[in-house]
């Protein structure tokens, strides 16, 4: 690791402009993560217009605290009114909503505020160590290498995502094809045009994002907008006592280890990461009937754990360009915007970029530890808000921005039409995410394997052959081929004994 890189970084992260933006990134995170159903790639891809005309060091370090800022504003409402805001908060409402109704609130936000500081700050840390080595690794790569990476990164959030393993694939197959229509990137023939100019420079990633991310999950969650008003219990002092710092101290530490591990793997991230955490401090437990009714570990696991995988989700996207989740997916195309390729690269490159990002994720978990509980108030009146209102003006938000990039109505009314399919897919249970980060990685690889199909004359073999390429094509049907059908074994043979123990009873 290049140490004065790294000072040059906190120099960067420091700057007053930057820090602005690092705090404007963490508030919307936070209030985001408050609202339940819009999320923070929804949230990245309506605010990519803003993006254009700000330097790409504060444009990345905005968006990036909108992701992990989200994980913070999402675990108020799980523990005062058991409504999470995200999904890698769902499991912290079990315990944390039940020491909420003994009256025990404000420790549990206290403790879950620390725990996401001290996951956060430890994934950053390693972050820092094991990124350098892990992208002078991949400086070696060529085509051949990325275009396995690619189909890495397709092959394992279209099977490792939550839904049907068959959805998901199809979605990603869906975005691989809308990825091709434009020019041909070699020969320049039009593809996909149907004739009209307008088509062929292809359908703009932002667009995409805004489309099924933005306009798609209003139209969704407005079918959900009638929600019961719960009421909010006081939370007093949030300052956790000794007792809770005590039971929550292993836990901490566990769903750190756990949340860092989870967010590098395609397909896991921050709901994984909190549920595996979770179960870890149940089975650890002395006393696993606790979960459930209040136990405090229930909520500093998860909590580290989540914003632990948050911040180590960035390490494949930017060392190798291959995003993790749907909302790196996104990451990788406000990147692309910027002029920015993520990957091997981008440390040498653009080494300001880079760790002026990564050393800006210390002051934005700092200043969301500050600003966590005093904002509860403001949080929780933002939760009487109508979606009935809100939902109007975040769409003409979203036109607006639109139609600010290439001053085109057709671009509009591209988000109008990919918004209703990403509605659709939502109502017939296809994820959006696999379909976003297939599109995104859908140009890699297809330049990648025609390149490297002319420099190894039309074999395909040699993909094998090739010693780099070969092992992450090993990596590859080990991931995608081997993994799946041993857990399809495992499960039936599960199946099975609880069968045969059903008979013996």
């Amino acid at each position: 690791m290049d140490f004065s890189s790294v000072l040059s970084g906190f120099a960067v992260a420091f700057e007053w402009q930057n820090i602005l933006f690092c705090l404007l990134g963490v508030t919307v995170g936070m209030l985001i993560g408050v609202l339940p159903g819009l999320g923070p790639a929804a949230t990245i891809a309506i605010l990519l217009p803003i993006t254009y005309n700000l330097e790409p060091t504060a444009a990345v370090i905005m968006l990036a605290g909108i992701f992990y800022g989200a994980q913070y504003g999402g675990t108020i409402t799980s523990v005062l009114l058991k409504l999470p805001g995200e999904a890698s908060t769902v499991v912290t409402a079990l315990d944390g909503h039940a020491l909420a109704r003994r009256g025990e609130a404000g420790p549990a936000l206290g403790i879950a505020a620390i725990a996401s500081f001290i996951g956060g700050t430890a994934s950053i840390i390693l972050l820092s160590f094991i990124a350098p080595a892990l992208a002078g690794v991949a400086l070696a790569f060529g085509p051949a290498e990325y275009t396995i990476l690619a189909l890495i990164g397709i092959f394992l959030v279209g099977t490792l995502g939550n839904g049907s393993v068959i959805k998901s694939a199809a979605a990603a197959a869906a975005g691989l094809l809308l990825a091709t229509v434009g020019l041909d990137p070699l020969l320049g023939t039009p593809r996909f045009t149907f004739g009209t100019d307008q088509l062929a420079d292809g359908i703009d990633f932002t667009i995409v994002a805004m489309g099924l991310f933005g306009v798609g999950e209003i139209l969704y969650n407005l079918e959900h907008r009638n929600r019961p008003q719960a009421a909010v219990p006081s939370f007093g002092r949030a300052i956790p006592g000794r007792l809770h710092w005590l039971k929550s101290r292993l836990a901490i530490l566990r769903g750190s280890v756990t949340g860092f591990v989870l967010g590098i793997l395609p397909g896991g991230g921050a709901t994984m990461a909190s549920l595996v955490a979770y179960a870890v401090e149940k089975r650890t437990a002395k006393d696993p009937s606790r979960f459930g009714k209040g136990a405090i570990e229930g909520v500093a696991g998860p909590e580290s754990a989540n914003n632990a995988a948050a911040t180590s989700s960035f390490i494949p996207l930017l060392t190798l360009g291959i995003p993790a989740n749907a909302t790196m997916a996104v990451l990788f195309g406000a990147l692309m915007l910027q002029g920015i390729t993520p990957g091997p690269g981008l440390m040498s490159d653009h080494p300001d970029v880079f760790w002026g990002v990564v050393n800006s994720m210390y002051l934005g978990n700092l200043l969301l530890l500050i600003l966590s509980i005093p904002l509860i108030g403001l949080f929780v009146r933002m939760l009487k808000v109508r979606p009935g209102i809100l939902a109007p003006i975040t769409v003409v938000i979203t036109m607006i921005g639109t139609y600010s990039i290439r001053n085109n109505a057709f671009d509009m009314l591209l988000v109008i039409g990919l918004g209703l399919l990403g509605y659709g897919m939502r109502k017939l249970g296809f994820e959006p995410g696999p379909f976003v980060l297939a599109f995104v990685l859908g140009s890699l690889l297809e330049a990648s394997f025609r390149r490297s199909m002319r420099i190894f004359g039309g074999d395909v073999t040699e993909f094998v052959q090739q010693p780099v390429s070969g092992t992450l094509v090993a990596i590859l049907v080990l991931t995608v081929v081997v993994v799946p059908l041993l857990r399809r074994v495992r499960t039936r043979q599960t199946a099975n004994a609880e069968e045969e123990g059903v008979r013996a009873d």
